[in-house]
């Protein structure tokens, strides 16, 4: 990451590595390298350049998502744009996208590049699909299913599928380890959606409730506007149309998602799509490395931020 994310522009360098270093899990980076080495590959150093891509990209996003939504803290740290401004904090996202699609093309086979492309283009299309449906409490699940696949699943199932494609697997290998970040992609995003109301928030790195601040309807509230009835369904209503919100406020839809069991509901929904993505894993003959990327779908549900 230090030998390759870094400009002629010491400011873009700044930002940039405010946001690689400032820790992370590392989940698509792991999944790039592990979907290689389960496809066969031993000794190619090169897979941790292909690595990098989704990282950069990952990062790219933050920077972006954080100016858009206003959020303060990033990984335990102040947000960038808070540090250094909108502009320059976008300009910085903008850099490690291309420096991500100029890596992809270094590889021979021209499906890695256009993977990286087309998950550029559906990262771009999730945000404004979010920012569209903020404050609007009247989508339903497929709509809330189609956004995270754009803003999250795709990039986590590219990172799979680049890593499976440089290695030189089948159609079958490529397809089936796209398919396991795919499911992995949509249950880290419900379990993320969960976590911004059951975490502790210095586990989490960022404050608690800051999808409801933001107008995300995530999965809880989808499924809790279902589940709720009468007063309590037009109060979360109410709630969700306001700009700001109090801690009481905040307490009483983490009690109405509990006991509606729309949290209860979004960890099965989660648990399922792990169980199915590590059951398509079973293409492979057992290994350490498909026990590694099982392990990652466990450390999905498992994880407290």
């Amino acid at each position: 990451m230090s030998r390759y994310y870094a400009s002629n522009i010491p400011f873009i360098n700044e930002i940039s590595g405010h946001i690689l270093f400032a820790g992370g899990k590392k989940i698509r980076p792991l999944l790039a390298v592990f979907s290689a080495k389960l496809c066969g590959l031993n000794t190619d150093g090169k897979v941790y350049d292909l690595a990098l891509i989704p990282e950069y990209l990952h990062a790219a996003s933050l920077l972006h998502d954080d100016v858009v939504d206003g959020g303060k803290l990033r990984r335990g740290k102040p947000s960038a744009y808070e540090i250094w401004g909108n502009q320059g904090t976008v300009l910085a996202g903008d850099f490690l996208y291309a420096k991500a699609i100029e890596l992809a093309t270094r590889f021979s086979d021209i499906r890695i590049a256009r993977t990286i492309a087309e998950t550029v283009e559906l990262m771009s299309e999730g945000e404004v699909l979010q920012l569209l449906h903020a404050k609007e409490p009247n989508f339903d699940e497929k709509t809330y299913l189609d956004i995270i696949y754009r803003k999250t699943t795709a990039l986590i199932s590219a990172s799979c599928k680049i890593g499976a494609v440089f290695a030189g697997g089948d159609d079958k290998e490529i397809s089936a380890l796209s398919d396991y970040g795919f499911y992995l992609g949509q249950a880290f995003q419900m379990i993320d959606d969960l976590l911004d109301y059951t975490a502790d928030s210095g586990e989490l790195g960022k404050a608690i409730g800051t999808d409801l601040a933001e107008g995300k309807l995530t999965l809880p509230l989808v499924a809790g506007l279902e589940m709720a009835a009468g007063a309590e369904k037009e109060r979360l209503l109410l709630i969700l149309k306001k700009k700001g919100h109090t801690k009481e406020e905040l307490d009483w839809v983490r009690d109405l998602l509990d006991t509606t069991g729309a949290f209860r509901y979004t960890r099965q929904k989660a648990e399922g799509l792990i169980e199915a993505g590590c059951g398509i894993l079973d293409i492979f003959k057992p290994s350490w490395e498909r026990d590694v990327l099982k392990g990652l779908a466990r450390f999905v549900i498992e994880r407290r931020k």
